[in-house]
């Protein structure tokens, strides 16, 4: 593993005693935020879809800023679906919503995700970095929690200074291994409060996940449970992953029991 010296020695002398840690990083509403801060609007705050409303009525907004989900518009519409839920909202609260329609900019994207990458490669080697999507990523800070006090500190540090270079805030996720990490970030990371520039992060480990997620329903919130995933295990009798924890220990007792 290619890391500076002096992160390789406090790793060598300590990686008996510490556990492996994980974060997940999702940038928020990306595509809507790179292009909120272009027009030098708050990400956070300004009403704007993602699409080309240059094709028909049923192409899919890329993205959708999170005030505009505040007031009911799904995170993926087509189009049409996203200015109903705005003209529905507009009728039930009588007043008028002004969004504005950028026309998707690939190129920029990526741009933007190579500087925002560029800056965690300032706090970690990149051979601890995992790149899932042009706003995801896993790093295992394992290695780095001899010079930071934690991996929330670590965490924080690297995405405050991708908000103040970018204009763009993230949620996160902490876990003792990958999928705990992306759990705490999609589900227990959207619970909690965020800050005062819209940060969350949120933390998992094995007794935690069993304490908070074992009756979360639905199941399809759960990273890799799609929709027919969730439809066949509820046909089973398991609306929950405590339920599919019990039926495989009940399964397993009943493989290995004695005949």
């Amino acid at each position: 593993m290619s890391m500076p010296d002096e992160k390789s020695t406090i790793y060598s002398e300590k990686n008996f005693l510490v556990p492996k840690t994980y974060i997940a990083i999702d940038l928020k509403s990306y595509y809507a935020s790179v292009e909120c801060v272009y027009r030098h609007l708050d990400p956070l705050k300004a009403n704007l879809l993602v699409a080309d409303e240059s094709r028909t009525d049923k192409t899919i907004c890329l993205a959708v800023s999170p005030a505009l989900k505040a007031i009911g518009v799904p995170s993926r519409p087509r189009l049409f679906e996203a200015r109903q839920a705005i003209h529905d909202y507009e009728v039930r609260h009588h007043t008028t919503i002004d969004y504005i329609c950028a026309v998707p900019r690939m190129a920029e994207y990526e741009r933007i995700s190579a500087k925002i990458y560029g800056i965690y490669l300032r706090y970690v080697s990149k051979d601890d970095v995992h790149v899932y999507s042009i706003d995801e990523c896993f790093i295992d800070v394992t290695p780095y929690l001899g010079i930071y006090e934690s991996a929330h500190e670590l965490a924080m540090t690297m995405i405050r200074d991708v908000l103040a270079e970018t204009g763009i805030t993230a949620t996160v996720g902490i876990g003792t291994n990958l999928y705990l990490a992306k759990v705490a970030m999609d589900i227990v990371a959207k619970k909690t409060k965020p800050d005062k520039d819209g940060v969350r992060i949120a933390e998992l480990n094995e007794e935690s996940y069993r304490r908070l997620l074992w009756d979360h329903e639905p199941l399809t919130d759960f990273w890799h449970i799609g929709p027919g995933k969730a439809r066949r295990l509820i046909q089973a009798g398991m609306t929950t992953l405590g339920d599919v924890a019990q039926r495989s220990q009940w399964d397993l007792d009943w493989f290995y029991s004695p005949w």
